[in-house]
């Protein structure tokens, strides 16, 4: 058996893109389908470290029989109890994976040929942008709390192992006091299976609400995945370690390939756009000046954690590319091995809009609803006012109010948003349609007019809930045979005079009213509006 000198871990770490239109967004079939693509590229790392793992289980296993590796044999049993706690978080993992994508399709309690459908020549879940699912079960429903006590009680139960084998052993592993309590905060402090913080400096009540809170299920597929990943590399760490305590074989450094951690994917005109560059499959042990990373052909500087930091100045707006590449030098056979990959991102620029959501106008005496939006800005940052109007709300959903006509402006700005002003026109409500009986003319029989209530003016193609009253007319009635004599009324109700003649209606009485005036809202005069003319039969 071939024992190289010094230890090497392999560690699989993919890296998955964070998108911000996903909150309250569509997500696009291309997001979706990278997604996938890294959910995919996650199971593929860990069993590749599975494999190696199990290769190198029975290698250890294999010199631990010799007798003179006695002193050592504390450690094969060690081996299986983190073996079988990373493959008891990952099981459960798969469980409630299997749970979502169900959920998600046909619902009927496994994960089966039902739950998927062909995209692109893929299958893949039929709920791939289903959120409620993904928050009903791993927020609502606890699942997410479960799994983050089953990853903090994995990580101690793995830091516990380690530390009272050590501890109780170093000796009899020929390993100093220092040494030993140097490789457990080695541990502590680089193993990979962890609960992030982050939710801590959000809005959000718990870890799980912060990570799957209206995450379409493509999305929450690659995050399950991750921690996956990350339990079989802490694991990996522990066994390789272990192993080369006992002067055993360790996985071999095989496949390299560069990824990329963008702080935004989709960037500002203006804004740099700034992204991490690491290597995939990468051993912490790695010297870096055994890696070499490129992009665009042009090298970049590595940090002692085998880390590039790209910043790129963003003076135009489009689609942009980058051709990532690769080179690592294996330190113990010096081979080398090379990879390359490609990264999009799309810069865009800040713009605003402000649409009155029933016409395009503004109108006196009524509630004007409006949408505000601004590409590109925080809503926290986005400053709206007016000019001429009232306005009240908040967010993307406001109301105008205006008491005279002109013209309005409301202004958006902040963020990083130009001052852009939105000018509208404002205008009285429109005159309103007086009828009677239905009708502004004609003829209309005596038993209907005499039943008549009053005018009533009518806002016809208005979409706002406005209703403006009569003030005042002049009715010119004339009896069959006789001469027309005026009478004056006023409201939306017969009444008076006008009463008693509209109830006297007979064949051939013919009804004017002239000089009709009604009030509708935020006028300040009553407006002439048409007359109506009748002739009873």
């Amino acid at each position: 058996m071939s024992i190289p000198k010094e230890p090497r871990q392999l560690m699989i770490n993919l890296m998955y893109l964070v998108l911000t239109a996903m909150l309250a967004l569509n997500v696009s079939a291309e997001i979706i389908n990278a997604f996938f693509a890294l959910d995919k590229g996650n199971q593929h790392s860990m069993n590749i470290v599975n494999d190696q793992l199990d290769a190198t289980t029975r290698g250890l296993e294999e010199l631990l029989a010799d007798d003179s590796k006695q002193n050592f044999k504390p450690i094969v049993p060690a081996v299986k109890d983190i073996r079988n706690t990373t493959k008891a978080l990952i099981a459960y993992i798969d469980e409630i994976r299997d749970e979502l994508i169900d959920k998600g399709g046909n619902s009927n309690g496994q994960r089966d040929d039902g739950d998927f459908i062909e995209s692109h020549g893929e299958m893949v879940p039929k709920g791939k942008k289903n959120k409620d699912v993904t928050t009903r079960i791993l927020v609502d429903g606890g699942k997410g709390d479960a799994l983050e006590q089953k990853i903090t009680s994995a990580k101690q139960h793995l830091i516990a192992l380690y530390t009272t084998l050590l501890r109780e052993n170093g000796k009899a592993f020929d390993l100093k006091e220092e040494e030993v309590e140097l490789k457990i905060k080695g541990l502590e402090k680089n193993i990979t299976l962890d609960v992030d913080d982050e939710w801590t400096h959000s809005d959000k009540k718990s870890w799980a609400d912060f990570k799957f809170r209206q995450m379409p299920l493509a999305a929450v597929l690659p995050l399950l995945s991750q921690i996956q990943s990350n339990a079989r590399s802490a694991e990996a760490t522990m066994v390789n370690d272990l192993t080369a305590v006992a002067g055993g074989r360790t996985i071999v450094i095989d496949q390299f390939f560069p990824v990329i951690n963008a702080e935004k994917s989709y960037v500002i005109k203006g804004e740099p756009f700034k992204a991490e560059i690491s290597l995939g499959s990468y051993s912490s042990q790695l010297d870096p000046r055994n890696i070499q990373l490129t992009v665009n052909g042009a090298p970049l500087k590595i940090g002692e954690d085998g880390k590039a930091i790209l910043t790129q100045n963003t003076s135009s707006a489009g689609s942009k590319k980058l051709t990532l590449g690769c080179k690592v030098t294996n330190p113990l056979t010096g081979e080398v091995k090379t990879g390359t990959s490609v990264f999009e991102y799309e810069v865009g620029m800040r713009s605003a809009t402000v649409s009155a959501d029933e016409m395009n106008v503004f109108y006196v005496g009524v509630k004007n609803p409006i949408t505000v939006s601004a590409a590109g800005v925080p809503s926290a940052q986005l400053q709206v006012t007016s000019k001429g109007i009232s306005m009240t709300g908040s967010g993307a959903k406001r109301v105008v109010t205006a008491k005279k006509t002109g013209i309005a402006t409301i202004t958006l700005s902040g963020g990083g948003l130009t001052k852009t002003d939105f000018k509208f026109r404002v205008k009285r409500i429109p005159d309103p349609v007086v009828k009677c009986a239905g009708k502004m003319d004609g003829v209309v029989k005596a038993g209907t007019f005499k039943a008549q209530l009053g005018l009533i003016p009518n806002l016809e193609n208005f979409d706002f809930d406005a209703r403006c009253n009569i003030q005042s007319y002049v009715l010119f009635y004339t009896k069959k045979g006789q001469d027309p004599y005026a009478i004056k009324g006023s409201g939306n109700r017969f009444s008076g005079q006008v009463l008693q003649v509209v109830q006297k209606a007979k064949a051939n009485d013919t009804y004017m009213f002239t000089e009709v005036k009604a009030k509708c809202p935020g006028d300040i005069v009553a407006r002439r509006v048409n007359g109506l003319s009748f002739k009873i039969r």
